[in-house]
């Protein structure tokens, strides 16, 4: 049965994506407006027993392929702003790099005690069956019931923490999973919160309270190996002095030995300040550096391991730690820890 969660007030913020959008001669696409009317046909959320809501509509509104760092930024500041007006916060978004923006969300968002909840929908409100309109009524209900008081992903039939999501799926409505840690709740009929996902749950661990701090632009590429791959070819990229290299090796961290210009690559691009990051093709399973002969020039190479993290985590969580002015030796230590229920050792 239904919770009663009249006495809760929630903030919606419609950041854009596939739920709210529009056939246009070009395909679909947000349109102003339009989310806020379709809301009003959803019978549910004026229940007696569903939280209070107010919804915040961002302009311009955003195909989620078009999220830059400055949207992060502008998502957690219309939280910050807000924060102790409401008991909990579903924020709407586009499938396509939601799990980057539920990432950064969770290092951005500090001290955080409340439910922060990204959803969305692979079929837009104004078709026939839309998975928006259970993707919403369940999302404000998680975030008014505030069990789970960190950000995650809701989609389909489960509660995901925010930095463990990852897309698996283009055009299935189960579209999201989280290889690498329990979901925080399973929908059926009721919401069932796990124990082993709850118990872990992570707080923004910050001793002065809740803060947003916001992330700077940066410069951080992207490696996935493959076989025959050369890695000569992104020495020009080790000479440019980027912030960060994230290498989405074979298994539990492995490099092929045939092309001896990694090292010289790696070494070059550390000495200019880059941090290295190696991170698994795997969806499940950890890096393990050096367990492997086909790993260990990554080791002497001064790689640090990303252990189990997604590359969305590693991605965010390496440019939140560049926001913080963080040292080259402080960013080892700080992608080697555990933060906000990222990363498995």
């Amino acid at each position: 049965m239904s919770k009663d969660l009249s006495n809760r007030k929630i903030c919606i913020i419609y950041t854009g994506g596939t739920i709210g959008m529009v056939p246009t001669e070009d395909g679909f696409a947000p349109k102003r407006g339009f989310f806020e009317a379709e809301l009003g046909r959803i019978k549910d959320l004026s229940s007696p027993k569903m939280p209070s809501w107010d919804l915040i509509e961002f302009d311009p509104l955003l195909d989620s392929t078009n999220m830059e760092h400055i949207h992060w930024n502008q998502i957690a500041e219309a939280v910050g702003e807000r924060y102790y007006d409401y008991d909990g916060f579903v924020i709407l978004h586009g499938t396509d790099t939601m799990a980057y923006t539920a990432s950064a969300l969770s290092f951005m968002l500090e001290g955080l005690e409340k439910p922060v909840v990204l959803t969305g929908s692979q079929i837009p409100l104004c078709e026939l069956r839309s998975d928006g309109v259970d993707n919403i009524i369940t999302s404000i209900q998680i975030a008014a019931e505030g069990v789970v008081k960190e950000v995650c992903l809701f989609f389909g039939d489960s509660l995901i923490r925010g930095n463990r999501a990852m897309k698996n799926s283009a055009d299935g409505l189960l579209a999201f999973t989280s290889p690498n840690y329990p979901p925080l709740a399973k929908i059926g009929i009721n919401i069932n919160y796990t124990a082993e996902g709850v118990s872990g749950s992570r707080r923004g661990g910050s001793a002065s309270g809740f803060h947003v701090q916001k992330i700077d632009k940066f410069r951080v590429g992207v490696i996935k190996l493959f076989p025959g791959i050369h890695f000569g070819m992104f020495a020009p990229i080790a000479e440019e002095g980027v912030d960060g290299l994230i290498l989405e090796a074979f298994g539990a961290g492995n490099i092929p030995s045939y092309d001896k210009s990694l090292s010289p690559v790696i070494d070059k691009a550390i000495e200019k300040g880059t941090s290295v990051i190696v991170c698994t093709q795997c969806p499940q399973g950890t890096v393990a550096l050096g367990a492997y002969e086909a790993g260990s020039a990554l080791v002497k190479a001064g790689a640090i391991s990303g252990f189990n993290m997604t590359t969305e985590a590693a991605v965010t969580k390496l440019a939140y730690l560049l926001s913080l002015n963080k040292t080259q030796k402080e960013i080892r230590i700080l992608m080697e820890t555990d933060l906000r229920g990222e990363l498995d050792k």
